[in-house]
């Protein structure tokens, strides 16, 4: 990844978690709303593999918890693991179809909403999980699937899927 490529990606994050923290999360459809945040991560490790979207995870989980006061690094870990989980299904998976994004977006959703209730409970916070993985997450994944080609088809313009970097000059090896 190139530094131009990194600052870009590390812009369209910041960007996407102040959208998130400002906008987005007001805007309730059904009882849920979408998490542009997930999504993005999750696009952006899709392209550029498990280290990149993990570092993203942590990055923006980190500027919404300190956006929102938090618990401190709650968002981060969640956000984290869908990044990993996201770069290691593109890293293995065919990239040139439009179903890898729709794939990640739709399970990383739910098992982020499983394992963010999960995380809370172990906090000791009060967590109705009913609504958390029921009566919320139906409308946020369905949300979330909206966005979710909308916000790969802008990261793949803005940051260049990881086969379309350039590649180190070619080696000759001399016996």
């Amino acid at each position: 990844m190139t530094p131009g490529d990194a600052l870009r990606a590390a812009l369209v994050v910041l960007a996407a978690a102040m959208l998130q923290v400002v906008i987005v999360s007001s805007l309730t459809v059904l009882g849920g709303t979408a998490d542009l945040l997930l999504v993005t991560v999750c696009c952006l490790g899709l392209l550029r593999g498990a280290v990149v979207g993990a570092v993203a995870g942590f990055g923006a989980g980190l500027v919404v918890d300190v956006l929102t006061l938090d618990t401190l690094g709650a968002s981060s870990l969640v956000l984290t693991l869908v990044g990993f989980w996201a770069g290691r299904y593109g890293e293995t998976t065919a990239r040139g179809t439009r179903l890898p994004p729709l794939v990640a977006v739709g399970a990383l959703t739910i098992l982020a909403a499983v394992f963010a209730t999960f995380l809370r409970v172990l906090l000791g916070e009060e967590v109705v999980a009913e609504h958390a993985l029921v009566g919320a997450l139906v409308p946020a994944l369905v949300l979330n699937l909206a966005l979710a080609l909308p916000v790969s088809s802008l990261l793949r313009t803005v940051v260049r899927p990881r086969s379309e970097s350039p590649s180190a000059a070619e080696v000759e090896l001399v016996a």
